[in-house]
């Protein structure tokens, strides 16, 4: 028996914890100094001595899963620092789609499977001489993740998946250096590295989303728009429902977080949000009639909750005294409050247009959704929103990325199904 030759890993009822590589959240019942730090460290002290005991030639598989780039960012750079080469990365189903800790999340379905290999001389020492300039690292990645992300896109791997199995691609070109230095001499750490990874990953995302449109013509509301739903959906017709997105980190003990209040919209983590957006050219901070952020996590708010900012009072106007707060207020109440306030979309006229392609489009959308088909009619044909080709194909595009289940699906396809019958 086992405990017979190797008594000292018996000796204990429990599992020993005090070389368990973890982060320990601060806790006032807790003294453990495990922190960020401590798991870099250890996960790279593992790796180390897995490429150790591995041939040269031979292949290491590190298997992971976490939807928070902190995880990945952690885990990277372990592997990294311990000489490895990430050549690829595969991700494997090992995750239920229908579980409640995916509702409405950018939830992983897979485990994503890292490939290695050693970074080793023949002789199995660890190559430190390799050093790679900047200029061609940053040439080669959008060339590797085009050549990458439609092949994931034809196995249907899509949306979180598809983000997370480019990290291996991508890393190879860094990977393989000992070192990535600037012109200037100056090292290029892991984390700057993959902050372009993600803006290369959300602009071959669009090219996915918009085959057949110049996303350049679209704003940036519009493109993060389409960017969010794609990593949350993955453009399944059937995903999840943000109209309930519920915080799974309550049921995942890997991210050990507490039980949280349901939310509506469709949430992601922050950094993710922040990273993906900023790829796009746009930042979070001026987006906030479409974004909101609440401690780590972001949230692309629902249409009907965009109803006061597309409708409401113009600004310079006095502002009529506050109301008595409505608990779940819903989108008929908000375009009430709105006429309310002194701007008017009655029947006949729609007094104020969206700024932008994705305020009109949500705009319609609001009046179909209030039956106010005249108002309509006249917002898509007499004032010239429905002219717009643009509008035409990111509503096409919103109608692939919403969940069936959701409002936003039925409504987009409302104004849709109004564009042969109005001569567009």
């Amino acid at each position: 028996m086992l405990h017979e030759s190797q008594p000292e890993l018996f000796g204990f009822q429990c599992v020993p914890k005090d070389e368990e590589v973890v982060v320990d959240r601060p806790h006032y019942l807790s003294q453990s100094k495990k922190d960020v730090a401590f798991y870099e460290r250890e996960l790279t002290k593992a790796f180390a001595e897995g490429r150790r005991v591995l041939r040269p030639d031979g292949i290491g598989a590190i298997v992971f899963a976490s939807k928070t780039t902190a995880s990945w960012e952690a885990i990277l750079k372990a592997v990294v620092d311990a000489g490895w080469i990430i050549t690829g990365s595969w991700p494997i189903d090992t995750e239920m789609e229908a579980r409640v800790a995916a509702q409405g999340q950018a939830r992983l379905a897979s485990s994503v499977h890292l490939v290695c290999r050693p970074r080793e001389n023949p002789d199995g020492s660890v190559r430190t001489d390799e050093i790679g300039d900047w200029r061609d690292v940053l040439q080669a990645l959008p060339i590797r993740i085009h050549e990458w992300m439609p092949r994931l896109a034809e196995e249907g791997v899509v949306g979180a998946d598809a983000i997370f199995a480019c990290l291996g691609p991508a890393l190879e070109i860094f990977s393989r250096y000992s070192r990535v230095e600037k012109a200037s001499g100056e090292t290029v750490t892991l984390k700057e590295y993959l902050e372009c990874v993600w803006a290369a990953v959300a602009k071959e995302a669009l090219t996915i989303i918009f085959p057949d449109a110049d996303t350049i013509g679209f704003e940036e509301d519009a493109r993060l728009t389409a960017m969010w739903l794609w990593t949350l959906t993955g453009g399944k017709a059937d995903a999840a429902n943000g109209e309930n997105a519920e915080d799974a980190d309550a049921d995942d003990e890997s991210e050990g977080s507490a039980k949280k209040s349901k939310t509506t919209g469709f949430v992601l983590e922050y950094d993710a949000a922040r990273k993906i957006a900023q790829g796009l050219g746009a930042h979070l901070e001026d987006l906030t009639s479409l974004v909101e952020v609440s401690g780590d996590q972001a949230r692309l708010l629902p249409v009907g909750e965009r109803a006061r900012h597309l409708f409401g009072k113009e600004e310079g106007q006095v502002t009529p005294a506050r109301k008595k707060k409505i608990p779940q207020l819903d989108l008929f109440k908000m375009l009430e409050q709105a006429d309310e306030s002194g701007t008017t979309f009655g029947e006949t006229k729609v007094e104020r247009h969206g700024e932008t392609v994705l305020d009109r489009i949500h705009q319609s959308m609001i009046l179909f959704a209030a039956g106010r088909s005249e108002a309509l009619k006249r917002f898509l044909v007499e004032d010239g929103a429905g002219r717009d080709q643009r509008f035409w194909r990111l509503a096409q595009a919103l109608s692939a990325l919403y969940p069936s289940s959701t409002e936003e699906k039925r409504w987009v396809d409302g104004v849709l199904a109004r564009k042969k019958g109005l001569g567009f």
